[in-house]
């Protein structure tokens, strides 16, 4: 926790007396740091990671009637 306060000190003394464009430009060169960090460490996704997912919802279902209730609706519409 010893960083913090030096943090702090950084900020009052170098960071905030800077103009307000320099700020802002700091701001943004810190955001995409850290967004560029955040994909390094990332496992690419997956469509297959999804294998399972909302199963419980089809508990149940006959996936028969289900399909022929929807295509009677589109006949209806």
């Amino acid at each position: 926790m010893s960083a913090q306060p030096d943090i702090d000190r950084l900020y009052e003394q170098q960071i905030k007396a800077l103009p307000r464009a320099a700020r802002l430009r700091l701001l943004a060169r810190i955001a995409d740091d850290l967004a560029e960090a955040d994909t390094e460490d990332e496992q690419p996704l997956s469509l297959l990671d999804l294998e399972g997912v909302g199963a419980e919802v089809w508990q149940g279902v006959d996936p028969k009637a289900y399909i022929d209730a929807e295509r009677d609706s589109w006949d209806r519409s």
